[in-house]
């Protein structure tokens, strides 16, 4: 719980309720050591909060989500996974036919955002995202 304790003062300090529930989520998500899916945080803290159920789950997600604390990425298997952004953001290469996926620094898109801003007048939000292809062994 040591690891979360940044994120259950935030959420105090922004009046939300630290509940029994959100505090084995976030510790999920803390722990996990890669990224993790609503369903794989369920049965986690299902194994200590059997009542949990999956929509107190997507609830906590969105809330996190929306106050910056986790990402969202879909790395096209049909479940969303989640991440700490206290773990530093990245972006994926997610081959399509291995399922291999290779992260990468946030910093390789800053020309890509800057080039949108100046020729559109588009500020992109580019946090955290997959982009699928093939990698090397697969082409």
């Amino acid at each position: 719980m040591a690891k979360s304790g940044e994120i259950l003062s935030k959420l105090t300090e922004q009046g939300y309720r630290i509940t029994p529930q959100r505090m084995m989520i976030l510790d999920a998500i803390e722990n996990a050591e890669d990224h993790i899916s609503a369903e794989e945080i369920l049965t986690l803290v299902c194994l200590q909060y059997p009542n949990v159920n999956i929509s107190t789950v997507y609830r906590t997600l969105e809330l996190l989500k929306q106050l910056g604390m986790v990402t969202e990425t879909d790395f096209g298997d049909g479940r969303v996974r989640y991440h700490s952004i206290k773990k530093g953001r990245h972006h994926h290469l997610v081959c399509q036919k291995c399922g291999g996926i290779v992260d990468m620094e946030e910093s390789i898109f800053n020309p890509v955002k800057e080039t949108l801003l100046e020729q559109y007048g588009f500020d992109a939000d580019i946090h955290h995202m997959a982009i699928f292809g093939y990698c090397k062994k697969c082409r």
